[in-house]
């Protein structure tokens, strides 16, 4: 997988955020080896998917793909988590996925 970075973009506004979710996030924290890369995304995703934060999760969607999750993989995950975090945050989640599936596989 290609090393992740903070959108350039937004180092415009905020440089010292963007500088600190290169180094220290995906920088050092990703790259730590006492987790695989498809366990932290498997973490990151579910974390995402229970809190709401449909921003950020499509792009770990994808990241999580890349590191070796597969779609049913994450269709369990979110599915486990929808008795723990809520219906709404799971079929909000399910429903990310799918289209993302549904990209990959056209």
């Amino acid at each position: 997988m290609a090393k992740q970075s903070a959108p350039r973009e937004l180092g415009q506004i905020a440089p010292k955020l963007v500088e600190v979710t290169d180094d220290v996030l995906f920088g050092d924290v990703w790259e730590r080896v006492e987790l695989s890369p498809r366990d932290r995304s498997l973490v990151t995703v579910s974390v995402l998917a229970a809190l709401y934060r449909s921003e950020q999760l499509p792009y770990h969607l994808g990241v999580a793909l890349e590191n070796g999750l597969t779609v049913e993989e994450l269709s369990e995950a979110i599915t486990h988590l929808a008795f723990y975090a809520g219906w709404p945050n799971a079929m909000t989640a399910i429903s990310q996925l799918k289209k993302i599936a549904d990209e990959r596989a056209a």
